[in-house]
């Protein structure tokens, strides 16, 4: 194809915020709540579904279900991740969210054990597909100057859905306000209707122009950009500035393997590298505190199995007020500084807990206000590791880079942790996972410091500035 000239990324990076952009994050930034109220349900009804009265699931079989979701959400990120580069952001995120929808009704109709171990595949399937395409879609729909606060805060969302499928859990788990037999079928159905009207919102969300540019659509791309453009001047009452940058670019309909894995190895694998750490340091970190958390309250702090959801609960809301309270430092401050501070307070106050907690010192309130301190700024740290992923490389190669290091970091992290913390759980007494605590937090400052010295100061400037097309 002959190269073209655009001015689509400087025209969309100019406009104001708008209920047209407020759109697009309510309806794609939605699957970081369903994913979040997905975990917390399973892990709040698993006792449930060991009943007799339901399906009569053995732990190993809740913890097989449970594996298969996370199986599931690699396979989906990794599959999804590459259609979403080839076939356009809309296209993907429309059938991602359709697959998890029907996977979950699907989940509360279940009628055997192997049923519902299938359908949480399926649904994990349509979880991590969605990752790639709707963090490629938000940032490259999102205005520059704004972007950093709105993918923090998108990704910090998460927490919002574990808090309310924690406190909603209260209702779905006790036989007084409904039969056993029903809650914990309601509260899969309950996902699945919430995400039939994400659905019905994400049609009036429009293909990325950024994209569509790209793959020789300019024609398309430059008629959804002024349908954009009219949407926001109207809703906002103000006339838009002209923009005079330009971007050449060639276009291509496919871009192959080896150009874009070339360029995340070659060019940009300082990036990668960074990337990875940032994955990699949060997803150990929060897979060592809440593998261990329910065990160090019953072993250690003599706390009732049946209370350990009360001490729970703070944790996901210190994790969402993090993003909230955070997010625009990382617009202002800066990117580099702030995944540096963030990185690094959450590690500092880490290596203070463990120490509190090896003396014994501390009891199961200052414990969880402890943990709170810390998930404070490693929520934002981990929405940040999101954001560096899905804005430092270039667009053609966007959601693949977000699925690799989402899964690159679920492996590592998701699994290297669990297996050490319980070795040190099984070795007894309070140094051991004392120790292992120490080591997160190491970790997490390492992941810092590379970012300090690695990371890219993306803050305010269009993604074409900070990694050009693989087309340009």
């Amino acid at each position: 194809m002959p190269p073209v000239h655009t001015r689509i990324p400087a025209r969309l990076d100019r406009l104001p915020f708008s209920r047209f952009h407020w759109l697009v994050v309510l309806a794609l930034g939605i699957t970081w709540i369903l994913d979040g109220l997905e975990v917390t349900l399973v892990g709040s009804v698993g006792p449930m579904l060991q009943s007799p009265r339901t399906l009569g699931m053995s732990a190993s079989q809740i913890g097989l279900a449970a594996s298969a979701y996370v199986t599931g959400a690699v396979t989906g990120a990794v599959l999804f991740g590459w259609l979403t580069d080839r076939l356009g952001r809309k296209n993907i995120f429309s059938l991602t969210l359709g697959l998890y929808v029907v996977a979950v009704l699907l989940t509360a109709c279940s009628w055997s054990v192997w049923s519902f171990i299938l359908f949480r595949a399926l649904t994990g399937v349509g979880i991590g597909g969605e990752y790639a395409a709707i963090n490629s879609a938000i940032d490259e729909l999102v205005p520059a100057k704004l972007r950093g606060r709105i993918d923090i805060m998108v990704n910090g969302s998460y927490w919002a859905g574990a808090a309310v499928g924690a406190a909603g859990s209260v209702l779905l788990v006790s036989d007084r306000f409904m039969p056993m037999t029903l809650g914990w079928r309601l509260g899969f159905a309950i996902g699945g209707v919430l995400g039939l009207g994400v659905l019905f919102c994400r049609r009036f969300v429009p293909e990325s122009p950024r994209w569509l540019v790209t793959h020789g659509r300019k024609e398309e791309a430059d008629r959804i950009c002024a349908e954009i453009e009219a949407r926001v001047q109207r809703h906002a009452g103000c006339e838009l500035e002209p923009v005079f940058d330009e971007l050449r670019v060639h276009p291509q309909r496919v871009f192959g393997f080896r150009m874009v894995f070339g360029a995340m190895l070659g060019q940009y694998r300082m990036r990668s590298l960074l990337a990875l750490v940032l994955m990699a340091s949060q997803a150990f970190l929060y897979n060592a505190v809440f593998f261990t958390y329910g065990q160090v309250l019953t072993m250690h702090e003599h706390v009732a199995p049946q209370r350990v959801g009360l001490f729970i609960l703070p944790l996901a809301l210190g994790n969402l007020m993090g993003p909230l309270c955070l997010g625009s430092l990382f617009d202002t401050v800066g990117r580099r500084k702030m995944i540096f501070a963030t990185y690094g307070l959450s590690g500092v106050i880490m290596v203070a807990v463990a120490v509190l907690f090896a003396r014994g010192t501390l009891d199961a309130v200052t414990q969880t206000a402890g943990w709170v301190a810390i998930f404070f700024f490693a929520s934002a740290a981990a929405s940040a590791a999101y954001l560096t992923a899905s804005e430092i490389f270039p667009l053609e190669t966007r959601a693949m880079a977000i699925a690799l290091f989402y899964v690159l970091g679920t492996l590592i992290g998701g699994v290297l942790s669990p297996v050490l913390f319980g070795v040190l759980v099984e070795m007894g007494g309070r140094l051991p996972l004392a120790y292992g605590y120490g080591f997160a937090a190491v970790l997490m400052l390492l992941a810092g410091l590379m970012a300090l010295r690695y990371g890219v100061d993306a803050e305010r400037r269009s993604l074409e500035d900070i990694a050009p097309p693989l087309s340009s």
